[in-house]
């Protein structure tokens, strides 16, 4: 990863943290985006070498997704690597200053968002890989397309297994388009990790994610190779459009699967973000 530079969000806790110490460690220049100044600072100050940078931004605003990714474009001559892993969970159903469903912003439209206007930075980046973190919660789960988001019926994990299901089509639909670009894109389950993620969900939802950690069977650090990996290795310097777990490709359910449900999520999600791509 020496003189390589690696984008991504979520990386002042858990497996993000983790992900952007090694990263910088093995070379990397880091650009993180986070939306508390103060934990920034503390993973700042983590990182191996030197010229690592941060950007702040609340990643369920749309504005914010908007600015930050413009921000981070013209700043950036290179993208070597973009890491898409900002998410959360909310108990109860919250709405944005956009009129979305705060998991959906969050989880889903984020990814999106940073994604698409980096992708100039990425395409002229020889051998750039886009890296997104989902998870294995998208077993059971379903779109509807009348409502995503969520406004029918609410129940804070499924509609977050929802989110993550919309990763791997997002995933799947993104490999298809970059095709012969020499950009890959893959995402992942990082499996049960005991991190911080959900301890701010609300409610009850807060006690059972705070009750069931010790039960958790990987630490941050397991949880953080399969990120690395795909980051790094040469081993999937060609390799995309897949989900993987524990560093290999896995297989997800058949609504992950569903081109026209990725395609459709594409074309639904970028009228929403008011992007043409």
């Amino acid at each position: 990863m020496q003189g390589k530079t690696v984008v991504i969000t979520g990386a002042t806790s858990g497996i993000g943290e983790v992900a952007a110490v090694a990263l910088a460690r093995a070379g990397a220049r880091i650009v993180m985006v986070a939306r508390d100044a103060a934990r920034a600072d503390v993973t700042m100050a983590r990182l191996a070498g030197q010229g690592h940078t941060v950007h702040l931004a609340d990643l369920s605003r749309l504005s914010e997704m908007k600015r930050v990714a413009a921000e981070i474009a013209a700043r950036e001559t290179r993208i070597d690597v973009l890491i898409n892993n900002a998410g959360a969970l909310f108990n109860t159903r919250e709405v944005t200053e956009d009129g979305l469903e705060k998991t959906f912003a969050t989880n889903h439209l984020a990814y999106f968002v940073m994604t698409a206007l980096l992708l100039p930075r990425l395409k002229a980046t020889p051998g750039a890989r886009i890296v997104s973190t989902a998870s294995d919660a998208h077993r059971g789960a379903k779109l509807d397309f009348a409502d995503l988001q969520s406004a029918r019926r609410y129940s804070g994990f499924s509609v977050y297994g929802r989110s993550k299901l919309m990763n791997i089509l997002f995933t799947r639909e993104l490999a298809r388009r970059l095709d012969g670009s020499g950009v890959t894109a893959n995402c992942l389950h990082p499996g049960f990790v005991a991190t911080r993620f959900g301890d701010r969900s609300g409610g009850i939802m807060s006690v059972a994610i705070r009750m069931a950690k010790p039960f958790a069977g990987l630490s941050s650090e397991k949880g953080a190779e399969t990120i690395i990996h795909l980051a790094s290795s040469p081993d999937v310097a060609n390799v995309s459009g897949q989900y993987f777990y524990k560093r290999k490709i896995a297989t997800p359910t058949a609504e992950a699967q569903d081109d026209e449900s990725a395609k459709r999520l594409w074309d639904e999600t970028a009228k929403i973000a008011g992007l043409d791509i």
